[in-house]
């Protein structure tokens, strides 16, 4: 999942171009441009999660042992470790969204296709691309054999077989083996029996087909009707050629075989030779072998079906009887439990066994279209997915309880903010709704609703332990994350519609902006007084920034002014800064010794404050390099004349700031020397608005773009035409292009990874040093076999500082676990203080992968105890590892606590029980009376329950 570039200021590489990122080579360590001196992650971030959306569409599925899911997230796809409860997102994306996914029988490969039939064949365990095949049309599902050994696509009205990819290397990882036409419409959906002799193949055209992978003698190729409307799934019974097919109207007919599957015979010798020889003098006169061709009779005569395999229809059952349900939109059935799950419209779901149609549940998880249903290999789960609201859930049927219940913010992400120690990232979207999510699992485990309009700011108190946040319906809320409550709400005097938020180091005083009276209202946390309302600007207030240092406030407008007010005199203004445009965003250096402002005219200001002079600025708007949207009269060129940066972020050591907008870049700018470091591509994903900087011709009319045709009428997301008297149907509901857009940067305190609220979610950046030889002060003594001859002679210290030297991870593990425990204290009062720093900060990156707990324990302890006083000279510089090394110790604190206390628990009952054992037998011994003996015991329980619940 890991990959990176190092870049500096002096050589700026290449934008990456959005493709797979492992399928690119790994940077030569001889061509790679040299190493920076300066802070670590600015140098090579990479991309390391997507949260804030779980599910967009095309079919879910699970893994071959049922534990994980995997879901399509746009142009990537995320899977879901659901027994340790972890999501991970790969680092590789399609050209367009992800409508199909196939899994391999073995768990190790799937198949990924987007809107316009471009496919990847991706390696599950490498996380990397294999290969690229394009379809050139739209497909509609892809199925492997059970057997693993062929695959099946549908696109159009045919079925196409390929031969799937194995274990060795292959110059074509797809090769085309039959082709398979008979319905008239387009096909829908796939399944196979379970020894891979034969698939069946829905269609729109209210048929199904049952073909053989290889040619049988006794199968005839027909369509099986009995349904009034689209096919939506078809699944084989157990080891059966028995059918069963599930239409849109919501009927369900279960078909019946004449003929076992050992039953089907081979096609005699002779004429399978003759016509394999008939295709291959076919496809000599072609440019490429299309496989072999076969056709299905929709009508077979008498004589024809004679001897052959027969299907007849032997029920019909109907999902919607009292007419409370609307259309079927999905289906999964479970082979082993015979047990068939369908979804419907609108958002209701039933469970039945098969084939005597026993409804078991009937539930409803939401008001939108189910689009997806899977369930894991035991039968046990069963997921959901609703690309309406971006929902993904996972549900034990048994216990009637959810496994997963996950669901991002269905209108976009507006803002962000990182907890102090880096575990928790706040959101806030137009949806209304406050959600917070852990970095190590990637999953959202609280959501706040309180808010009756968009949230436009979110924020954390220094202590993390309270999250803030702004909307556009006139309050600033603040929820407590010990009791998941909101426990303050401001408000102002006349209502307000707040634009931004800002809290002071101490979360004792709150400010908001408002963009409709041009005021800021400040408010006291601890008592919920509004204590000042600051008037001064002319025009909405568009940004807030607390200085981290002082109890200084500044506040930007669209009146051309940022000004900077003193919390300790009064609130009066301290200073006005006038810029030549409307300013956007203001943001202070982690030192707060520098003052960030972006404008409407592209330009980043850098200011001294104190002493209100500019000390700089970059001109970054040639850098955003924005799109052509499809509807644009203008080019790309011109419209960029038009944009600004609206949000910055310094980096946690304040030597570099990201800078985003209405693109889909962003920039990454050294504040000394003012030049652009390096772009970042958020996404490649064409199915977005404003991604192409030319339009193609070829969508080009006389009338104008072709994006004004609203296609696929009718179809699952196109808009239903009613006919007269019907009532479903919405001729308002219209297919749009979510323009791409960067709404909000922040930097983790860790200093090791940055996060970006975009269209498709929230994206993480983190950094990644392992794949890069980056020496430090070498020599050409230091080398590995000298480090581990100096460790052999127990000279611990020069062998950690020589392994630093040559900084190789695995060689400075190797050689700090050496060390003796006895000997820490020794070797810590000796390191110069240069390596402290460097000894800290491999500290915390080992706390997250060694077991060694109490031996790194060891050395933070001493190493802190030690060196604490020299360390706090240089507090600012060394924040981000002490905060790295406190978030790599919380989260180990966080998961022993959980089990000591569970085993002190049950360590306490055990004794109990030993105890009213022991007295039960001293009783029968000396016959005590059984009233007595039943309160002591049951004193003894209660005693255990109390300090279970005081622990």
């Amino acid at each position: 999942m890991k990959f990176a570039y190092r870049v500096s200021a002096r050589r700026q590489p290449p934008a990456w171009d959005g493709g797979p990122c492992l399928s690119l080579p790994s940077p030569d360590p001889l061509t790679a441009p040299p190493p920076v001196s300066s802070f670590l992650p600015l140098l090579p971030s990479q991309f390391s999660g997507l949260l804030g959306t779980v599910y967009r569409r095309g079919n879910l599925s699970f893994t071959r042992d049922g534990s994980a899911l995997v879901s399509p997230v746009g142009n990537r796809i995320s899977v879901f470790d659901l027994k340790n409860n972890k999501c991970e997102t790969f680092p590789l994306a399609t050209r367009l969204n992800i409508v199909c996914v196939g899994l391999s029988p073995d768990g190790t490969l799937a198949i990924l296709i987007d809107e316009e039939g471009a496919a990847l064949l991706v390696s599950l365990i490498g996380k990397c691309v294999i290969h690229r095949f394009y379809f050139h049309k739209p497909v509609h599902s892809v199925s492997f054999s059970p057997d693993g050994k062929k695959f099946v696509i549908t696109k159009d009205n045919v079925a196409l077989m390929y031969h799937a990819p194995g274990r060795t290397r292959e110059f074509n990882a797809f090769v085309l083996d039959k082709t398979y036409y008979g319905p008239y419409d387009e096909t829908t959906c796939i399944d196979w029996t379970d020894d891979s002799k034969c698939f069946a193949v829905g269609s729109k055209d209210m048929s199904t087909w049952v073909f053989g992978a290889e040619r049988w003698a006794n199968l005839i190729y027909y369509s099986l009707g009995g349904h009034k409307d689209i096919i939506v799934a078809c699944f084989f019974e157990e080891n059966s050629l028995d059918l069963y097919t599930i239409s849109q109207d919501a009927a369900l007919c279960v078909w019946q075989c004449d003929t076992e599957l050992d039953g089907l015979k081979p096609m005699p010798p002779k004429d399978a030779a003759r016509e394999k020889n008939a295709a291959k003098n076919d496809e000599e006169f072609l440019e490429e072998p299309k496989g072999e061709e076969i056709h299905g009779k929709a009508n077979p005569n008498e004589r024809e079906t004679r001897d052959k395999v027969k299907y007849s229809r032997v029920a019909k059952y109907f999902f919607n009887k009292e007419g409370d349900f609307n259309n079927l939109t999905s289906a999964a059935y479970h082979k082993k439990t015979h047990l068939l799950v369908t979804g419907f419209a609108s958002g209701i779901f039933h469970l039945h066994e098969l084939p005597d149609f026993n409804l078991i549940h009937s539930l409803s998880i939401s008001d939108q279209r189910i689009a997806s249903i899977s369930i894991n290999c035991t039968g046990d789960w069963i997921a959901f997915g609703c690309s309406g609201l971006g929902q993904l859930l996972v549900w034990e049927w048994q216990s009637e309880s959810y496994v997963l219940k996950q669901q991002g913010h269905f209108n976009s992400m507006v803002s962000l903010a990182y907890s102090p120690d880096g575990q928790y990232i706040v959101t806030g979207g137009q949806d209304g709704k406050v959600k917070v999510w852990n970095t190590s699992s990637s999953f959202c485990f609280v959501t706040f609703t309180e808010h009756t309009s968009g949230v436009t700011a979110v924020t954390f108190t220094s202590n993390g332990y309270v999250i803030l946040s702004a909307s556009l319906d006139g309050t600033v809320r603040a929820f407590d994350l010990h009791r998941y409550r909101n426990f303050r709400t401001f408000t102002s005097p006349r209502p307000s519609q707040f634009s931004c938020l800002a809290v002071d180091c101490s979360g004792e005083i709150v400010s908001a902006g408002s963009q409709d009276s041009f005021e800021i209202f400040i408010w006291s946390m601890q008592s919920g007084r509004l204590l000042d309302v600051l008037s001064g600007h002319e025009g909405p207030i568009s940004s807030l920034s607390f200085n981290p240092m002082k109890c200084v406030l500044a506040s930007g407008s669209w009146d051309k002014t940022v000004k900077l007010w003193d919390m300790l005199d009064s609130w009066r203004t301290k200073e006005t800064l006038i810029l030549n445009s409307d300013v956007l965003v203001v943001a202070f250096r982690p030192d707060g010794k520098e003052l960030a402002v972006a404008a409407l005219n592209g330009q980043i200001t850098f200011w001294d404050h104190e002493n209100a002079v500019q000390t700089g600025s970059i001109e970054g708007r040639h850098d955003l390099q924005m799109g052509r949207k499809e509807l644009d009269k203008i080019t790309a060129k011109q419209a960029a004349k038009g944009k600004s940066f609206t949000t910055l972020c310094y980096s946690a050591d304040g030597q570099s700031i990201l800078a985003g907008g209405l693109s889909k870049f962003v920039c990454i700018y050294n504040v000394k020397e003012q030049i652009l470091m390096k772009k970042f591509e958020i996404s490649c994903n064409f199915s977005l608005d404003a991604m192409e900087e030319y339009l193609d011709r070829r969508k080009m009319t006389e009338f104008g773009s072709m994006a004004l045709i609203d296609e696929g009428a009718g179809g699952e997301d196109g808009v239903a035409i009613p006919l007269p008297g019907v009532k479903t149907g919405d001729m308002s509901f219209r297919h749009f292009k979510p323009e791409i857009r960067v709404t909000c940067l922040r930097f983790s305190p860790t200093g090791r990874s940055w996060a970006a609220t975009t269209t498709e979610g929230l994206l993480i950046y983190s950094l990644d040093s392992g794949l890069i030889f980056d020496p430090f002060e070498l020599d050409i003594d230091v080398t590995p076999s000298n480090i581990r001859k100096t460790l052999h002679q127990k000279e611990y210290t020069m062998a950690i500082i020589m392994a630093f030297k040559l900084n190789e991870k695995k060689l400075i593990q190797e050689v700090i676990e050496a060390v003796p425990s006895n000997e820490v204290d020794v070797v810590c009062s000796s390191l110069p203080d240069l390596y402290v720093e460097k000894v800290l900060e491999f500290l915390a990156s080992a706390f997250e992968i060694s077991c060694h707990l109490e031996f790194y324990l060891i050395w933070a302890h001493k190493l802190l105890m030690l060196h604490g006083q020299k360390l706090k000279t240089r507090s600012v510089k060394l924040l981000p590892v002490i905060q790295f090394l406190q978030k790599s110790i919380q989260r180990h604190f966080e998961d022993v606590s959980k089990l000591c206390e569970w085993n002190i628990y049950n360590i306490k009952y055990a004794l109990a029980i030993s105890q009213q054992r022991g007295m039960k037998r001293l009783a029968e011994e000396t016959s005590v009376d059984e009233d007595d003996l039943d309160s002591d015991s049951d004193y003894l329980m209660q005693e255990v329950h109390k300090d279970s619940f005081s622990s």
